[in-house]
């Protein structure tokens, strides 16, 4: 049944992208053939497509690999990056409205404020 396997799978390229029905459909041609036994195809048919979701989870990971190294290589800052970014503006916004707070109840001088003390360097 190997080499059934083996002739089943290189029916055509891209096997990992064919839908259920085209794997059905190929194996059907294999029994009128007599390449399958009637009893071995729905077993065969399962294989190819338990077959092809691995062939399809390898691709994906592969991509989502080489995804994140060029994002890597580009410098491009990952989510938890950002996220930590923009928690760290937030603290320092909250800081900054506390100061702007403080500073406007103190009754801070400005470079244009007149009620500046003479500094005496008259």
């Amino acid at each position: 049944m190997s080499d059934l396997f083996k002739k089943a799978i290189s029916l055509g390229v891209g096997l990992t992208v064919v839908s259920k029905e085209k794997i059905e459909k190929a194996v059907d041609e294999l029994v009128k053939r007599g390449e399958v036994a009637p009893s071995e195809s729905r077993a065969l048919v399962d294989r190819l497509i338990e077959r092809g979701e691995e062939e399809r989870s390898a691709f994906k990971t592969a991509v989502q690999e080489q995804v994140q190294r060029v994002l890597k290589e580009l410098d491009v800052p990952v989510k938890s990056d950002v996220a930590a970014l923009e928690e760290r503006i937030a603290v320092l916004e909250r800081r900054l409205a506390e100061l702007e707070g403080i500073s406007r109840l103190e009754g801070t001088y400005s470079a244009s404020d007149d009620r500046l003390p003479d500094s005496g360097a008259d």
